[in-house]
């Protein structure tokens, strides 16, 4: 009888010891699950670095350090610097490329912003119905002739029969063979309508102080049609002015209704136009920035759930409006839906019904740092949105 309560008291301690070496095993699976989705290149400080060890944000078995000294004090601007994730803070099990954040200051967008684009290529509007074309295929290439204009389009064809047609679709490249053929005046055509410019609306992000360099939009300018990436040839950023607002309802995502100014004065050039959304640089941005209002950028390692806020001019001035943010992806792949937010803001809620098309780039702040921007909204729920980190944008 004596032996039993022996025996139940050793199987406790071995449950309990299987138990301790469980949990211990799912936290440090937890932990190296996170990290492996984290990828490299992104912008980072030694606050972010410290954030994240009192956070536990790599859980609480993993420590982070900078392994390059001289990068983490930022003695120069847009140094590299590389991170090591130590679990007991004494085992490396990865090391990731980063890049330090310097201390420049940017100023703050929100502000909406009429967009031109010239296509490097031809986007089909129309074609008839045996056409091996889409609508929104985007033609770059017969031959070898590299087509950046509708000139160029029509020259290629004009001596020839048949045309090898490289074209995009869907953002992927395809080929055919397209026999040409003779219009009213005889000249050889490929029997397509086609435009080489896009239009559009979007939001400024920030405006860098140093050079005039800008991101906006936060996701790429895309053709209606065939959802292409529009290859930028040249573009043009135009002010514009807020004529009205469709509120966002569950399932009809609002928008803003702008208008580009009567002389549609270009303010500054469009050179790229990438997933995370346009750059280029302003040449007069003094009717799109407030001098008063710039920050600085802030990595992803810093984000963390909670209060944040959004820069919109939705009520025809530039304001914040308080958002939560319930979600920050650590991605191992670029993208354009890194955080999940709510609007909080009853100003913003009433004005809106929460985030609307057109607010696409509209800056988002944290602890006075900006660290991203809005990018598309919840079709089922418009109090909800998606956001991209802001390094995404600089890259």
């Amino acid at each position: 009888m004596v032996a039993q309560p022996k025996l139940m008291k050793k199987l406790c301690i071995s449950m309990i010891c299987c138990l301790l070496i469980y949990a211990f095993c799912c936290s440090v699976l937890v932990s190296v699950c996170r990290i492996s989705q984290l990828d490299g290149g992104f912008l980072v400080d030694c606050q972010d670095i410290e954030t994240a060890n009192k956070n536990n944000t790599f859980g609480r078995l993993v420590n982070l350090s900078l392994s390059n000294k001289q990068s983490a004090v930022g003695s120069q601007q847009g140094q590299s610097a590389e991170i090591v994730f130590r679990l007991f803070g004494l085992i490396p099990i990865k090391k990731v490329e980063v890049e330090m954040i310097d201390n420049a200051e940017y100023y703050v967008g929100g502000v909406p912003i009429g967009i031109e684009i010239d296509a490097e290529g031809a986007i089909v509007v129309g074609c008839d119905k045996d056409s091996v074309f889409y609508e929104g295929d985007i033609i770059t290439h017969i031959g070898d002739q590299k087509i950046t204009s509708l000139d160029d389009l029509e020259n290629a064809v004009k001596d020839e029969n048949e045309a090898e047609v490289r074209f995009l679709r869907k953002n992927k490249e395809l080929k055919r063979i397209v026999k040409t053929r003779k219009d009213g005046d005889g000249r050889l055509k490929l029997g397509l309508w086609v435009k080489d410019d896009v239009a559009g609306v979007g939001t400024l992000t920030y405006v860098s102080k140093q050079d005039g360099s800008y991101g906006a939009l936060g996701h790429a300018i895309v053709d209606a049609n065939g959802g292409n990436v529009v290859p930028v040839s040249s573009g043009r950023v135009f002010k514009c002015c807020l004529m009205g607002i469709k509120k966002g309802q569950k399932n009809n995502p609002g928008e803003l209704r702008c208008a580009f100014s009567a002389q549609k004065e270009d303010v500054g050039t469009i050179t790229n136009n990438t997933k995370f959304g346009i750059s280029g640089v302003l040449d007069n941005a003094d009717d799109l920035i407030d001098k008063n209002l710039v920050a600085k950028m802030g990595g992803r390692l810093g984000v963390k759930m909670g209060k944040a806020v959004i820069v919109s001019s939705v009520s025809g001035i530039r304001e914040e409006y308080e958002i939560e943010i319930i979600k920050a992806n650590f991605q191992k792949s670029a993208d354009d839906k890194s955080i999940v937010f709510r609007v909080l803001d009853k100003r913003l809620l009433d004005l809106t019904g929460g985030i609307v098309q057109g607010m696409s780039g509209s800056p988002i702040l944290q602890d006075g740092k900006l660290i991203g921007a809005v990018t598309h909204v919840f079709v089922n729920d418009p109090t909800k949105g998606y956001g991209v980190y802001v390094d995404w944008m600089k890259k």
